[in-house]
């Protein structure tokens, strides 16, 4: 079956079909004629042979009738028998003529057909089967009889001559079997022609149809060889001409994918390409990074079914209305801004893009900027406050005694200092940010200089009632920085740990030596810093105390210096934190 599904065995099939159909036309129209032929070729033969038996005895008087018997019995062949009839008295048969075939006088005249040769002096011709002298075992005693009217010395005569049908039915048998014959042998030359005429012209075809399964894998590269200059030949041309337009197709789409790929992947911006349905086509890391945050937050899969509502419905009104549309969507802290524009193809809206920016930076500047002269005004106005009540004070007399005024001039000093240190925290952290930070690095034992820190806090964790620990790598020895810088550093941030931490906690400073540098962790088990809070913690005037009450609560820089003086090590500080469960800050420096 799959002989005959393929291109040889249809075209096999077909050529065979078609010229054994030919064959078989031709061949009975073949057998046809030359059993018509042969029966009257045959019936000729045998009137002309009658006729001239006739002339012959006709010529030939009647003292010479043995010489015209004689001539007669010559011209006969050994299958045809011949009956002579002068008169009632004289009648002659042919030698070859056996008893049991000869034609009876009586068998003719009484006969109705064969009788006319007499009564109307005409030529009849008769098939009959001799039943008078027919043998018991001669199955096929039918004879085609001719008579022919013989004129001698006034006396009406005939010549009748027959030939048994069978030596006619011998004849076409050996026809028919030489046609047959004839034609068995040209279908088995068609067959072998034909199959490999097939096979002659489907082996370029057999080799395009590798070449075309090679294409489809991708090897563009393949060729067809061109073995004849026909039709095939240009279709081989034709092919290899295609394969080369489909590897040039696909390396211009290759390099248009690529340089998409790079052009996305480069953009400060997050894409997201849309079906019509909605399904994701196409993303880039930010956009990648949106749909994290989005998963994350809602606890979806990460599957093309849990597209943010937001950003779905910009897309179905952008696919309904065709216009562009814009919104916003806040994800873990983060804000974004979302453009969401149609996509057509051929005036048909296929989908949308989403371009979305992250605008976190400039909310947070925004927020900075608004909040920077509240933030400093609110700083300055107690203190300020403070020593205009107490200064009105003592000008007012309302202290009495010394110890009172002492008692107010000591409060009014104290505002003075904080004034001072916030003025001058202002001042260092503007030069810090403009660059103007000088660094006095040298080489310390990081133990002691840890050791050190910690007595310095020993008292203060005491009167708090929190353990203060240190836990610091037996590798870790001398190490290269800036030592009042750092101590700036750790003490902000063991200051602040004591101060939010409740009583009975702990506060646990750690050094680990790491490949490239060391990292110090100061931890605590305090009460942690909400979630839309750390995004801020290391900017400028931020307190995790909302209400900036005194005593607690610092000038809200600290976190902010200490960044700027990690940065000038180039290093780097982070946080990590979770309400109620405390606080890590962690920064790390390298070793030069």
């Amino acid at each position: 079956m799959t002989f005959l599904r393929s291109v040889v065995g249809k075209l096999w099939f077909t050529i065979l079909l078609l010229v054994s159909f030919v064959l078989f036309i031709l061949t009975v129209m073949l057998l046809e004629f030359f059993q018509n032929y042969t029966i009257e070729q045959t019936k000729d033969n045998l009137i002309n042979t009658a006729e001239k038996i006739a002339r012959i005895l006709e010529e030939h008087p009647n003292d010479k009738q043995s010489i015209g018997l004689e001539i007669s019995w010559e011209v006969i062949d050994r299958v045809t028998k011949v009956v002579i009839i002068k008169n009632d008295h004289e009648i002659y048969y042919s030698p070859n003529t056996e008893n049991d075939q000869k034609l009876a006088i009586d068998d003719i005249k009484n006969d109705p057909d064969l009788s006319q040769v007499f009564h109307k002096d005409i030529m009849v011709e008769k098939v009959s089967n001799l039943s008078t002298r027919k043998s018991p075992n001669d199955e096929n005693a039918n004879y085609s009889i001719i008579g022919v009217p013989l004129h001698l010395s006034g006396n009406q005569g005939a010549v009748f001559i027959y030939q048994s049908l069978e030596v006619m039915k011998d004849t076409s048998r050996s026809t028919t079997k030489f046609i047959l014959l004839v034609a068995g042998v040209a279908i088995v030359l068609t067959t072998i022609f034909a199959f490999f005429l097939s096979t002659r012209i489907t082996a370029p075809l057999r080799k395009m149809r590798e070449a075309a399964f090679e294409v489809a894998r991708g090897k563009f590269d393949t060729k067809v060889p061109i073995l004849t200059h026909d039709e095939i030949g240009e279709l081989a041309t034709a092919f290899n001409q295609m394969g080369r337009q489909l590897k040039f197709n696909m390396n211009a789409l290759n390099q248009e994918k690529e340089q998409l790929s790079s052009i996305l992947s480069s953009m400060a911006d997050g894409v997201i390409t849309f079906n019509r349905d909605g399904t994701i086509l196409i993303t880039n890391p930010p956009g990648d990074r949106f749909l994290q945050y989005w998963y994350y937050e809602k606890g979806a899969s990460t599957s093309s079914e849990a597209i943010p509502s937001q950003v779905m419905e910009l897309f179905q009104k952008a696919v309904e209305t065709e216009k562009e549309q814009m919104g916003e969507i806040s994800l873990q802290g983060r804000h974004w801004v979302i453009l969401v524009t149609p996509l057509y193809s051929n005036r048909f809206i296929r989908g949308a893009v989403a371009v979305l920016r992250d605008m976190t930076e400039e909310r947070q500047l925004d927020k900075m900027r608004k909040d920077f002269i509240a933030n400093v005004s609110h700083e300055l106005r107690t203190p300020i406050s403070m020593l205009q009540g107490y200064s009105e004070a003592i000008v007012d007399d309302i202290a009495e005694s010394q110890e009172e005024k002492k008692e107010m001039a000591k409060v009014i000093y104290d505002e003075s200092l904080r004034m001072g240190r916030l003025v001058n925290e202002l001042l260092d952290l503007a030069r810090m940010e403009a660059g103007h930070i000088q660094l006095s690095m040298e080489e310390i034992n990081l133990s002691s200089f840890i050791n050190r820190i910690i007595h310095k806090f020993q008292g203060l964790a005491k009167d708090n009632e929190i353990y203060l620990d240190v836990d610091i790598d037996s590798g870790v020895e001398s190490v290269f920085l800036d030592p009042d810088r750092i101590e700036q550093v750790l003490t902000n941030l063991i200051d602040n740990a004591i101060r939010h931490t409740p009583k009975g906690g702990t506060v646990k400073l750690t050094v680990e030596l790491e490949e490239k540098g060391f990292r110090m962790n100061v931890q605590d088990s305090g009460s942690g810093i909400s979630e839309e809070d750390l995004p801020f913690v290391f900017e400028r005037f931020y307190k995790a105390d909302k209400a900036r009450t005194r005593g607690k609560s610092g000038t809200g820089l600290g976190l902010a210096i200490a960044k700027n003086i990690i940065d000038a090590h180039k290093g780097t500080i982070s946080v990590q934190s979770k309400l109620g469960h405390g606080t890590t800050f962690s920064f790390f420096l390298p070793r030069k």
